[in-house]
């Protein structure tokens, strides 16, 4: 079930930009500035989780927890800077924040616990 639930999630955040991408009528450049400081947090949180964790042990996962909660404050920017140019491109968003809140909260559990 993971493993299509990460596609679905991942199908709607490119359908979000793509709807912004073709709107014409509003500026975009700031809405796709704070989409791509979301893909990197993407792309830094599992680095941080599962690859500083067998180097560094616990402390790594208390950076990945930094990390996540970044990536969902900037994961609600991109929801509020892209609902005005697509109210779709807004709302196709929302999921993934829900995501990354329970994903934070497993980080937190196995931070807690390690």
């Amino acid at each position: 079930m993971f493993g299509s639930a990460w596609l679905v999630l991942y199908a709607a955040m490119a359908v979000a930009a793509w709807l912004v991408w073709r709107q014409q009528r509003f500026p975009r450049r700031e809405a796709f500035k704070v989409y791509g400081g979301l893909l990197v947090l993407n792309l830094s949180w599992p680095l941080t989780f599962f690859g500083l964790y067998p180097i560094i042990g616990g402390p790594a996962l208390w950076l990945a927890l930094l990390v996540i909660a970044a990536h969902a404050v900037v994961a609600t920017f991109a929801v509020l800077r892209f609902g005005p140019i697509s109210t779709t491109a807004g709302v196709l968003m929302l999921p993934y924040v829900s995501w990354l809140v329970f994903s934070a909260s497993l980080n937190l559990y196995a931070a807690l616990n390690n």
